[in-house]
Protein backbone atom coordinates (compact mmCIF):
# COMPACT_ATOMS: atom_id res chain seq x y z
CA UNK A 1 0.00 0.00 0.00
CA UNK A 2 1.70 3.67 -1.24
CA UNK A 3 0.76 6.73 0.43
CA UNK A 4 0.86 7.96 -3.11
CA UNK A 5 0.59 6.62 -6.40
CA UNK A 6 1.63 8.88 -9.51
CA UNK A 7 0.88 8.11 -12.76
CA UNK A 8 3.09 9.88 -15.80
CA UNK A 9 6.53 11.13 -15.62
CA UNK A 10 6.45 14.40 -17.59
CA UNK A 11 6.65 18.21 -16.60
CA UNK A 12 3.75 17.58 -13.64
CA UNK A 13 4.04 13.90 -12.42
CA UNK A 14 8.06 14.22 -12.16
CA UNK A 15 7.30 17.59 -10.25
CA UNK A 16 4.63 16.02 -8.00
CA UNK A 17 7.33 13.13 -7.52
CA UNK A 18 10.39 15.91 -6.02
CA UNK A 19 7.51 17.44 -4.01
CA UNK A 20 6.01 14.23 -2.09
CA UNK A 21 9.67 12.48 -2.32
CA UNK A 22 10.44 15.65 0.09
CA UNK A 23 7.56 15.33 2.20
CA UNK A 24 8.91 11.46 2.92
CA UNK A 25 5.63 10.14 1.17
CA UNK A 26 5.99 6.75 0.24
CA UNK A 27 4.75 6.85 -3.63
CA UNK A 28 5.49 5.15 -6.74
CA UNK A 29 5.43 6.84 -10.40
CA UNK A 30 3.72 4.70 -13.04
CA UNK A 31 4.54 5.95 -16.61
CA UNK A 32 5.02 4.52 -20.28
CA UNK A 33 8.19 7.36 -20.71
CA UNK A 34 10.09 10.15 -19.09
CA UNK A 35 9.55 13.80 -20.20
CA UNK A 36 6.40 13.90 -21.60
CA UNK A 37 5.04 16.62 -24.27
CA UNK A 38 8.55 18.35 -22.82
CA UNK A 39 11.08 15.49 -24.66
CA UNK A 40 9.57 15.93 -27.90
CA UNK A 41 9.91 19.99 -27.81
CA UNK A 42 12.39 22.14 -29.31
CA UNK A 43 14.16 24.96 -28.45
CA UNK A 44 12.88 26.33 -25.40
CA UNK A 45 12.98 29.85 -24.37
CA UNK A 46 10.07 30.56 -21.83
CA UNK A 47 11.08 28.33 -18.82
CA UNK A 48 12.20 30.63 -15.97
CA UNK A 49 16.00 29.86 -15.40
CA UNK A 50 16.86 29.35 -18.96
CA UNK A 51 17.47 31.48 -21.15
CA UNK A 52 17.56 28.72 -24.02
CA UNK A 53 17.55 25.07 -23.56
CA UNK A 54 16.39 22.35 -25.92
CA UNK A 55 13.14 20.02 -24.85
CA UNK A 56 15.01 16.71 -24.70
CA UNK A 57 17.62 18.69 -22.20
CA UNK A 58 14.86 20.05 -19.83
CA UNK A 59 13.18 16.46 -19.74
CA UNK A 60 16.90 15.00 -18.99
CA UNK A 61 17.35 17.66 -16.31
CA UNK A 62 13.95 16.94 -14.57
CA UNK A 63 14.54 13.00 -14.71
CA UNK A 64 18.26 13.79 -13.14
CA UNK A 65 16.13 15.71 -10.28
CA UNK A 66 13.70 13.17 -10.17
CA UNK A 67 16.46 9.89 -9.53
CA UNK A 68 18.83 12.53 -6.87
CA UNK A 69 15.26 10.89 -4.26
CA UNK A 70 15.53 7.68 -5.59
CA UNK A 71 11.90 7.45 -6.37
CA UNK A 72 10.73 4.30 -7.01
CA UNK A 73 9.66 4.30 -10.80
CA UNK A 74 7.74 1.74 -12.96
CA UNK A 75 9.00 2.72 -16.69
CA UNK A 76 7.32 1.23 -19.91
CA UNK A 77 3.87 0.75 -17.66
CA UNK A 78 0.55 1.44 -19.55
CA UNK A 79 -2.40 2.38 -16.52
CA UNK A 80 -5.22 0.27 -17.96
CA UNK A 81 -7.84 1.46 -14.98
CA UNK A 82 -8.27 3.11 -11.66
CA UNK A 83 -10.83 2.08 -9.10
CA UNK A 84 -11.84 3.65 -6.10
CA UNK A 85 -12.14 1.02 -3.12
CA UNK A 86 -12.79 1.66 0.29
CA UNK A 87 -9.77 2.81 1.91
CA UNK A 88 -8.02 2.78 -1.01
CA UNK A 89 -7.07 3.36 -4.77
CA UNK A 90 -6.37 0.51 -7.01
CA UNK A 91 -4.45 1.21 -10.11
CA UNK A 92 -4.21 -1.51 -13.13
CA UNK A 93 -1.48 -1.76 -15.49
CA UNK A 94 -0.90 -4.08 -18.29
CA UNK A 95 1.92 -5.46 -16.18
CA UNK A 96 0.27 -5.76 -12.78
CA UNK A 97 -1.90 -3.61 -10.34
CA UNK A 98 -0.89 -1.17 -7.35
CA UNK A 99 -2.60 -0.02 -4.73
CA UNK A 100 -2.75 3.96 -2.71
CA UNK A 101 -4.07 5.95 -0.41
CA UNK A 102 -3.78 8.96 -2.46
CA UNK A 103 -3.29 9.20 -6.61
CA UNK A 104 -1.88 12.26 -8.94
CA UNK A 105 -3.02 11.59 -12.58
CA UNK A 106 -0.41 13.26 -14.95
CA UNK A 107 -0.73 11.19 -17.77
CA UNK A 108 -0.87 14.19 -20.19
CA UNK A 109 -1.91 13.97 -23.91
CA UNK A 110 -0.98 12.84 -27.14
CA UNK A 111 -0.99 13.90 -30.80
CA UNK A 112 -4.57 14.57 -32.64
CA UNK A 113 -4.78 12.35 -35.84
CA UNK A 114 -5.24 13.52 -39.26
CA UNK A 115 -7.75 10.71 -40.08
CA UNK A 116 -7.49 10.73 -44.10
CA UNK A 117 -6.54 8.19 -46.50
CA UNK A 118 -2.85 7.42 -46.27
CA UNK A 119 -2.44 8.52 -42.59
CA UNK A 120 -2.01 4.78 -41.24
CA UNK A 121 -0.44 2.99 -43.80
CA UNK A 122 2.94 5.65 -44.13
CA UNK A 123 3.06 6.08 -40.10
CA UNK A 124 6.50 5.72 -39.43
CA UNK A 125 7.46 5.57 -43.12
CA UNK A 126 7.76 9.26 -43.66
CA UNK A 127 4.43 10.44 -41.59
CA UNK A 128 5.48 11.42 -37.99
CA UNK A 129 3.97 13.06 -35.16
CA UNK A 130 7.22 14.55 -33.56
CA UNK A 131 10.08 17.07 -35.33
CA UNK A 132 11.89 16.58 -32.16
CA UNK A 133 12.67 12.93 -32.73
CA UNK A 134 12.61 12.44 -36.70
CA UNK A 135 13.30 15.08 -38.14
CA UNK A 136 16.87 14.76 -38.36
CA UNK A 137 16.21 12.04 -40.79
CA UNK A 138 14.80 14.28 -43.25
CA UNK A 139 17.61 16.22 -43.30
CA UNK A 140 17.94 17.83 -47.00
CA UNK A 141 14.67 17.08 -47.88
CA UNK A 142 11.39 18.54 -48.90
CA UNK A 143 8.60 18.09 -45.55
CA UNK A 144 5.41 19.41 -44.47
CA UNK A 145 4.35 20.03 -41.64
CA UNK A 146 0.52 20.11 -41.13
CA UNK A 147 -0.96 22.47 -37.89
CA UNK A 148 -0.68 26.45 -37.37
CA UNK A 149 -0.27 26.58 -33.94
CA UNK A 150 2.44 26.88 -31.56
CA UNK A 151 3.46 23.00 -31.67
CA UNK A 152 3.78 23.55 -35.54
CA UNK A 153 5.55 26.49 -35.38
CA UNK A 154 8.08 24.65 -32.81
CA UNK A 155 8.51 21.78 -35.58
CA UNK A 156 8.70 24.29 -38.45
CA UNK A 157 11.31 26.21 -37.16
CA UNK A 158 12.98 22.90 -35.95
CA UNK A 159 12.77 21.48 -39.55
CA UNK A 160 13.67 24.81 -41.18
CA UNK A 161 17.14 24.33 -40.02
CA UNK A 162 17.54 20.52 -41.27
CA UNK A 163 15.19 20.27 -44.62
CA UNK A 164 15.70 21.83 -48.04
CA UNK A 165 12.04 23.48 -48.08
CA UNK A 166 9.26 23.53 -45.52
CA UNK A 167 5.71 23.50 -46.72
CA UNK A 168 3.03 24.71 -43.63
CA UNK A 169 -0.42 23.39 -43.72
CA UNK A 170 -2.82 25.05 -41.89
CA UNK A 171 -6.46 25.15 -41.64
CA UNK A 172 -7.29 28.38 -40.50
CA UNK A 173 -7.12 31.40 -42.16
CA UNK A 174 -3.69 32.78 -40.52
CA UNK A 175 -0.82 31.41 -38.28
CA UNK A 176 -1.51 31.43 -34.97
CA UNK A 177 0.66 31.00 -31.80
CA UNK A 178 3.38 33.21 -30.92
CA UNK A 179 4.11 36.23 -32.60
CA UNK A 180 8.00 35.91 -32.41
CA UNK A 181 7.34 32.08 -33.81
CA UNK A 182 5.00 33.37 -36.15
CA UNK A 183 7.84 35.91 -38.16
CA UNK A 184 10.86 33.37 -38.06
CA UNK A 185 8.66 30.64 -39.97
CA UNK A 186 6.98 33.74 -42.38
CA UNK A 187 10.50 35.02 -42.71
CA UNK A 188 12.26 31.51 -44.06
CA UNK A 189 13.32 31.13 -47.04
CA UNK A 190 12.65 28.17 -47.19
CA UNK A 191 9.30 27.97 -46.17
CA UNK A 192 5.95 28.10 -47.48
CA UNK A 193 2.94 28.88 -45.85
CA UNK A 194 -0.46 27.38 -46.79
CA UNK A 195 -3.34 29.22 -45.02
CA UNK A 196 -7.35 27.97 -45.17
CA UNK A 197 -6.23 24.47 -46.59
CA UNK A 198 -5.94 21.15 -45.64
CA UNK A 199 -4.19 17.52 -46.19
CA UNK A 200 -6.69 15.21 -48.05
CA UNK A 201 -4.45 12.40 -48.52
CA UNK A 202 -0.89 11.04 -47.90
CA UNK A 203 0.75 9.33 -51.19
CA UNK A 204 3.40 6.75 -51.58
CA UNK A 205 4.53 3.41 -52.37
CA UNK A 206 6.79 1.95 -49.95
CA UNK A 207 7.51 5.46 -47.80
CA UNK A 208 5.74 8.89 -48.39
CA UNK A 209 6.25 10.94 -51.02
CA UNK A 210 3.89 13.61 -51.39
CA UNK A 211 0.64 14.85 -49.78
CA UNK A 212 -2.40 16.06 -51.61
CA UNK A 213 -3.97 19.31 -50.14
CA UNK A 214 -6.95 21.15 -50.51
CA UNK A 215 -7.29 25.07 -50.45
CA UNK A 216 -10.28 27.44 -51.14
CA UNK A 217 -11.55 24.53 -53.44
CA UNK A 218 -8.55 24.05 -55.58
CA UNK A 219 -6.60 20.87 -54.98
CA UNK A 220 -2.87 20.56 -55.35
CA UNK A 221 0.09 18.04 -55.16
CA UNK A 222 2.41 18.79 -53.27
CA UNK A 223 5.95 16.42 -53.21
CA UNK A 224 7.37 15.78 -49.76
CA UNK A 225 9.06 12.73 -48.23
CA UNK A 226 8.43 13.67 -44.74
CA UNK A 227 5.01 14.82 -42.65
CA UNK A 228 4.98 16.12 -39.33
CA UNK A 229 1.15 16.22 -37.55
CA UNK A 230 0.57 19.17 -35.39
CA UNK A 231 -3.00 19.80 -35.45
CA UNK A 232 -3.12 19.53 -31.51
CA UNK A 233 -3.61 16.96 -28.19
CA UNK A 234 -6.27 15.01 -27.08
CA UNK A 235 -6.09 14.08 -23.06
CA UNK A 236 -4.87 11.13 -22.31
CA UNK A 237 -8.11 10.47 -19.82
CA UNK A 238 -10.50 8.01 -21.30
CA UNK A 239 -9.20 5.57 -18.46
CA UNK A 240 -10.84 7.54 -15.85
CA UNK A 241 -14.62 6.61 -16.08
CA UNK A 242 -15.45 8.07 -13.02
CA UNK A 243 -13.63 11.21 -12.92
CA UNK A 244 -15.63 14.25 -14.33
CA UNK A 245 -14.04 16.13 -17.55
CA UNK A 246 -15.18 18.62 -19.41
CA UNK A 247 -16.24 18.75 -23.39
CA UNK A 248 -12.40 17.80 -24.13
CA UNK A 249 -11.72 15.37 -22.46
CA UNK A 250 -9.89 17.32 -19.62
CA UNK A 251 -10.31 16.36 -15.89
CA UNK A 252 -11.82 18.72 -14.07
CA UNK A 253 -9.87 20.01 -10.91
CA UNK A 254 -10.20 22.89 -8.08
CA UNK A 255 -7.82 25.29 -7.15
CA UNK A 256 -6.20 22.37 -4.58
CA UNK A 257 -6.36 19.93 -7.85
CA UNK A 258 -8.94 17.74 -6.85
CA UNK A 259 -10.79 15.69 -9.00
CA UNK A 260 -14.88 14.74 -8.02
CA UNK A 261 -13.69 11.61 -6.58
CA UNK A 262 -11.87 12.27 -2.91
CA UNK A 263 -7.77 10.88 -2.41
CA UNK A 264 -7.42 11.57 -6.77
CA UNK A 265 -6.34 14.68 -7.83
CA UNK A 266 -4.87 15.53 -11.10
CA UNK A 267 -2.38 18.30 -12.48
CA UNK A 268 -0.81 19.00 -16.45
CA UNK A 269 -2.01 19.00 -19.51
CA UNK A 270 -4.67 16.09 -19.03
CA UNK A 271 -6.74 18.84 -16.70
CA UNK A 272 -8.68 21.91 -17.92
CA UNK A 273 -6.02 24.52 -16.72
CA UNK A 274 -5.90 26.59 -18.77
CA UNK A 275 -2.83 27.15 -20.79
CA UNK A 276 -0.74 23.91 -22.24
CA UNK A 277 2.98 25.41 -20.86
CA UNK A 278 5.59 23.17 -19.61
CA UNK A 279 6.25 25.88 -16.74
CA UNK A 280 2.56 25.33 -15.93
CA UNK A 281 2.53 22.03 -15.88
CA UNK A 282 5.55 21.48 -13.73
CA UNK A 283 3.86 23.98 -10.81
CA UNK A 284 0.27 22.08 -11.35
CA UNK A 285 2.25 18.90 -9.93
CA UNK A 286 3.87 20.57 -7.16
CA UNK A 287 0.07 21.96 -6.01
CA UNK A 288 -0.91 18.31 -6.12
CA UNK A 289 1.87 16.63 -4.33
CA UNK A 290 0.89 19.68 -1.47
CA UNK A 291 -2.54 18.80 -1.81
CA UNK A 292 -2.12 14.66 -1.49
CA UNK A 293 0.16 15.73 1.23
CA UNK A 294 -2.14 17.97 3.02
CA UNK A 295 -5.05 15.03 2.40
CA UNK A 296 -3.20 12.22 4.05
CA UNK A 297 -2.44 14.19 7.08
CA UNK A 298 -6.00 14.45 7.28
CA UNK A 299 -7.19 11.15 6.98
CA UNK A 300 -4.35 8.91 8.80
Amino acid sequence: MYDLIIIGAGPAGITASVYAARKKINLLVISRDIGGQAAWSGDIENYTGYQFISGPDLAAKFEEHMRKFGIQLKEGESVIGLEKKSGSIEVKTNKGQYEAKTVIIASGKRSKELEVPGEKEFKNKGLTYCATCDGPLFSGKDVAVIGGGNSALDAALQLIRIARHVYIINITPKLGGDEIMRQQVIAAKNATVFNDAKVTQVLGEKFVQAIKISQQSKEETLKVEGVFVEIGLIPNSEIYPGITKNERGEIIVDHYNRTNLEGIFAAGDVTDVPEKQIIIAAGEGSKAALSAFRYLMQHP
